[in-house]
């Protein structure tokens, strides 16, 4: 039986910890429960197709993590785990004319190789508000029926309680490498020692502490998210789209009444948690315009969360340079909800020796690791 300790309980790790436990592997899954994990905050769009990035291996990522979920989520139903967080519902992407234009011509280039994305439809500023009420009378969108919503803590949970349910086992702690001679043959954290046959480092903006022990510098930093919380009195928003909004923003609608509405893309702030006056009046500013009738909307709350993200902003996954047992994936950046589960089907089978369906060569994870 293989053996794998995961560092990290991310949606990476907690992916990962699923899919290993799922293929029968000895898994611990260790985390130290940083305050602002993205995953823990997080609620975003699955929804890749319309992206406007054209750099094809991030496309090729998300693309695949996007066909993946129903079939993630039918196997977590199948174990009892109903309460996921994802949802299709489609999506309006509200945005001036010459922006709808671009992305319609994007999505029905990339509906020939992406079926899953379903019905692609451009709107009208009414029909739009037939779907998504609380919309501009000014913009037009585009509608894509494939298209998810997520909760980030919601999917992450459900995974988890998959995987210990399957004989994973959960550590909270700060997890350091073991190391005899020149090899890493396990972690330890405050209160225990755990060896396996590999490592699996999925810490997301912290992972890079982690490694510094072995001499090796990790190129990751944090992005910081803000993200609002809102309610309103209605219970039909639970079959409304998500909707899209100019400056990388959404707004989506669960049930209950509840919106979150963000993200900012903050690269500078370090691991600084404070909700700021700036972030704030950025998502009101830019949401609102688009989408005026959430003006009314009660502001119940706001989180923060740091994303891990590269300097290509590409994520990357692959064997530690000098360290044969020990396999990481990250810098996923604002595309962990997309990718993450994707991706840590692809890292358990890496990290347990089994083919993987993606090329390594698109995503270098010696590019972000240099000797100290």
């Amino acid at each position: 039986m293989n053996s794998i300790i995961i560092i990290g309980s991310g949606i990476l790790g907690a992916s990962v910890a699923y899919h290993a436990a799922k293929s029968g592997a000895d898994v611990t899954l260790i985390d130290r429960e940083d305050v602002g994990q993205a995953t823990g905050v997080a609620a975003g769009i699955v929804c890749p197709w319309i992206s406007q990035r054209r750099n094809k291996a991030w496309y090729g990522l998300a693309k695949s993590g996007a066909a993946y979920y129903p079939d993630l989520i039918s196997e977590l139903e199948q174990l009892g785990e109903k309460d996921t967080g994802y949802k299709q519902v489609g999506i309006v992407s509200i945005h001036e004319e010459s922006k709808l234009d671009k992305m319609e011509e994007k999505a029905y280039e990339r509906r020939e190789d992406a079926p899953e994305m379903g019905e692609i439809c451009r709107l009208s500023p009414v029909q739009t508000k037939e779907l998504f009420p609380y919309a501009s009378d000014e913009y037009g969108s585009l509608f894509v029926s494939g298209a998810a919503r997520v909760e980030g803590h919601a999917v992450r949970d459900a995974l988890i309680r998959a995987a210990l349910k399957l004989g994973a086992k959960k550590v909270n702690g700060n997890a350091r490498f073991i190391v005899e001679g020149e090899k890493v043959v396990g972690v330890q954290t405050e209160t225990k020692e755990f060896f396996a046959d590999s490592i699996v480092s999925a810490g997301g903006a912290w992972a890079a502490e982690l490694f510094e022990p072995l001499g090796l510098a990790l190129d990751i930093v944090p992005q910081k998210a803000q993200i609002l919380h809102m309610h309103v009195e209605s219970d039909s928003i639970i079959d409304w789209p998500v909707a899209m909004v100019p400056f990388g923003l959404y707004v989506v609608p669960f049930s209950g009444g509840r919106i979150m509405a963000g993200a900012t893309h903050e690269n500078d702030a370090g691991f600084d948690t404070k909700l700021t006056a700036g972030g704030i009046h950025h998502i009101l500013d830019k949401t609102l315009d688009a989408v005026p009738g959430l003006a009314a909307a009660e502001v119940t709350g706001a989180g923060t969360g740091f994303r891990p993200s590269t300097q290509s902003a590409l994520p990357v996954i692959g064997q530690v340079p000098g360290h044969p047992n020990i396999f990481m994936a990250n810098g996923l950046g604002s595309s962990g909800l997309t990718a993450g589960p994707y991706l840590g089907k692809e890292l358990a089978k890496l990290a347990m020796g089994q083919p993987i369906d993606i090329d390594l060569s698109l995503y270098k994870i010696e590019e972000v690791f240099r000797e100290k």
